[in-house]
Protein backbone atom coordinates (compact mmCIF):
# COMPACT_ATOMS: atom_id res chain seq x y z
CA UNK A 1 0.00 0.00 0.00
CA UNK A 2 1.48 3.22 -0.86
CA UNK A 3 1.63 6.42 1.36
CA UNK A 4 -0.81 8.24 -0.64
CA UNK A 5 -3.37 5.09 -0.04
CA UNK A 6 -3.03 5.05 3.86
CA UNK A 7 -3.83 8.55 4.14
CA UNK A 8 -7.21 7.76 1.62
CA UNK A 9 -7.54 5.02 3.55
CA UNK A 10 -7.65 6.70 7.26
CA UNK A 11 -10.02 9.63 5.58
CA UNK A 12 -12.60 7.34 4.04
CA UNK A 13 -12.58 4.81 7.32
CA UNK A 14 -12.94 7.78 10.08
CA UNK A 15 -15.21 10.68 10.11
CA UNK A 16 -11.81 13.06 9.84
CA UNK A 17 -11.75 16.24 7.39
CA UNK A 18 -8.15 16.31 7.11
CA UNK A 19 -5.35 13.00 7.30
CA UNK A 20 -1.28 14.35 7.24
CA UNK A 21 0.98 11.16 7.16
CA UNK A 22 4.25 13.62 8.48
CA UNK A 23 7.41 12.69 7.28
CA UNK A 24 8.62 11.06 10.50
CA UNK A 25 5.94 8.71 9.78
CA UNK A 26 3.23 9.88 12.20
CA UNK A 27 -0.23 9.52 10.71
CA UNK A 28 -2.89 12.12 12.76
CA UNK A 29 -6.62 12.83 11.61
CA UNK A 30 -7.87 16.23 12.17
CA UNK A 31 -12.14 17.11 12.20
CA UNK A 32 -12.48 20.81 12.01
CA UNK A 33 -14.04 22.00 8.81
CA UNK A 34 -12.65 24.11 6.38
CA UNK A 35 -8.83 25.27 6.66
CA UNK A 36 -8.76 25.29 10.00
CA UNK A 37 -6.92 22.34 11.04
CA UNK A 38 -4.43 22.98 8.20
CA UNK A 39 -3.81 27.20 9.52
CA UNK A 40 -3.55 25.57 13.04
CA UNK A 41 -1.01 22.95 12.15
CA UNK A 42 1.19 25.67 10.54
CA UNK A 43 0.72 28.44 13.05
CA UNK A 44 2.24 26.12 15.40
CA UNK A 45 5.14 24.69 13.05
CA UNK A 46 5.62 26.51 9.83
CA UNK A 47 7.92 23.76 8.85
CA UNK A 48 5.20 20.93 9.79
CA UNK A 49 3.77 19.78 6.47
CA UNK A 50 7.20 19.94 4.75
CA UNK A 51 7.39 16.71 2.49
CA UNK A 52 3.95 15.54 3.84
CA UNK A 53 1.06 13.58 2.17
CA UNK A 54 -2.35 14.48 2.77
CA UNK A 55 -6.15 13.15 2.00
CA UNK A 56 -8.45 16.19 2.67
CA UNK A 57 -12.64 16.03 2.23
CA UNK A 58 -12.30 19.23 0.04
CA UNK A 59 -9.42 21.13 -1.48
CA UNK A 60 -9.73 24.48 -3.26
CA UNK A 61 -7.76 27.33 -4.42
CA UNK A 62 -7.00 28.33 -0.99
CA UNK A 63 -5.91 25.17 0.93
CA UNK A 64 -3.86 24.13 -2.38
CA UNK A 65 -2.29 27.75 -2.16
CA UNK A 66 -1.53 27.32 1.65
CA UNK A 67 -0.03 23.12 1.43
CA UNK A 68 2.31 24.00 -1.09
CA UNK A 69 3.48 26.46 -0.23
CA UNK A 70 3.90 24.60 3.22
CA UNK A 71 6.17 21.89 1.00
CA UNK A 72 3.07 18.95 1.08
CA UNK A 73 4.63 16.40 -1.13
CA UNK A 74 1.35 14.90 -2.23
CA UNK A 75 -2.38 15.63 -1.84
CA UNK A 76 -5.70 13.40 -2.20
CA UNK A 77 -8.93 15.16 -2.56
CA UNK A 78 -12.30 14.05 -2.49
CA UNK A 79 -13.39 17.36 -4.14
CA UNK A 80 -11.29 19.31 -5.63
CA UNK A 81 -12.03 22.59 -7.18
CA UNK A 82 -11.02 23.54 -10.95
CA UNK A 83 -9.32 26.96 -9.37
CA UNK A 84 -6.70 24.46 -6.74
CA UNK A 85 -5.62 21.90 -9.81
CA UNK A 86 -3.31 24.82 -12.05
CA UNK A 87 -2.03 25.79 -8.38
CA UNK A 88 -0.51 22.51 -7.43
CA UNK A 89 0.49 21.66 -11.30
CA UNK A 90 2.38 24.59 -11.95
CA UNK A 91 4.49 23.83 -8.43
CA UNK A 92 4.67 20.20 -9.23
CA UNK A 93 2.24 18.74 -6.37
CA UNK A 94 0.97 15.54 -7.02
CA UNK A 95 -2.39 14.68 -6.83
CA UNK A 96 -5.23 13.02 -7.03
CA UNK A 97 -8.80 13.39 -6.70
CA UNK A 98 -12.69 11.77 -6.61
CA UNK A 99 -14.65 14.74 -8.29
CA UNK A 100 -13.61 17.96 -9.56
CA UNK A 101 -16.16 20.90 -9.12
CA UNK A 102 -16.40 24.23 -10.56
CA UNK A 103 -16.09 25.92 -7.03
CA UNK A 104 -15.75 25.13 -2.95
CA UNK A 105 -19.56 25.85 -2.23
CA UNK A 106 -20.40 28.13 0.82
CA UNK A 107 -21.57 26.12 4.37
CA UNK A 108 -25.24 26.78 2.82
CA UNK A 109 -24.43 25.14 -0.52
CA UNK A 110 -26.01 28.07 -1.94
CA UNK A 111 -22.67 29.55 -3.87
CA UNK A 112 -19.27 29.68 -3.97
CA UNK A 113 -17.09 29.99 -0.78
CA UNK A 114 -16.22 33.23 0.08
CA UNK A 115 -12.87 32.70 0.78
CA UNK A 116 -12.74 30.62 -3.14
CA UNK A 117 -14.11 33.49 -4.61
CA UNK A 118 -11.97 36.07 -2.81
CA UNK A 119 -8.61 34.24 -3.98
CA UNK A 120 -9.74 32.99 -7.21
CA UNK A 121 -8.28 35.43 -9.35
CA UNK A 122 -4.77 35.74 -7.58
CA UNK A 123 -1.57 34.51 -9.09
CA UNK A 124 0.40 34.70 -5.80
CA UNK A 125 0.10 31.73 -3.53
CA UNK A 126 2.66 33.40 -1.33
CA UNK A 127 0.22 36.32 -0.42
CA UNK A 128 -2.55 33.76 0.34
CA UNK A 129 -0.83 31.73 2.57
CA UNK A 130 0.63 34.82 4.25
CA UNK A 131 -2.99 36.45 4.65
CA UNK A 132 -4.73 33.12 5.29
CA UNK A 133 -2.17 32.02 7.42
CA UNK A 134 -0.16 34.48 9.23
CA UNK A 135 -3.27 37.56 9.25
CA UNK A 136 -6.31 37.18 10.98
CA UNK A 137 -8.61 35.63 8.29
Amino acid sequence: MTNLEIVKERLYGTNASLVVLYVNGECREYYQNRIKDIKEILQNDKQALKGAIIADKVIGKVASSILTVAGVKEIYADVISKYAIPVLEENTVKYEYRQLVEYVQNNDKTGMCPMENKYREEADIHRIYEEMVEGSN
